[in-house]
């Protein structure tokens, strides 16, 4: 795309089905270093990567010609074929753009979401980054 020129900085957030720990500690590095393959293979830029067992952050370069929903479906398809049959993503996700200037906070937010979360709930977390982004939500179906 000439004379094309975009900054796409994308927060993203989903959590593995019902909220289950299946995602083991040891298993992080190397769901984290597979992400970052499956989005250079998309032409995407993985910033960060993050969570706990529960859940993920990401935070990705969007280029302008990719849908962030073709992204998403690329980086939760993937992954979870390579953590297994008996895994699976929720159906849905939480994206939010971010600030260039930004960037290092949630970088660095999304980098210790272990401690993050030894004292408040990813469900907390994620209504509390709906309200702080003016998302609009009915809380009965938040989490499916």
């Amino acid at each position: 795309m000439a004379h094309t020129y975009a900054s796409n900085f994308i927060h993203c957030i989903f959590s593995t089905r019902e909220r289950r720990p299946l995602i083991p500690a040891e298993r992080t590095t190397g769901l984290y270093a597979y992400l970052g393959g499956i989005a250079r293979g998309e032409g995407l830029t993985l910033i960060a990567a993050g969570g706990t067992a529960n859940h993920i952050h990401l935070l990705f370069i969007l280029p302008a010609p990719y849908s962030l929903a073709t992204a998403v479906q690329k980086l939760k398809g993937g992954s979870s074929r390579w953590m297994g049959s008996r895994f699976s993503w929720q159906e849905g996700y939480g994206a939010f753009s971010v600030s260039p200037s930004q960037v290092p906070m949630v970088k660095k937010y999304i980098e210790n979401q272990e401690q993050h979360h030894r004292r408040r709930s990813f469900e907390d977390e994620f209504i509390a980054l709906l309200r702080s982004c003016g998302v609009e939500f009915d809380a009965r179906y938040v989490f499916g």
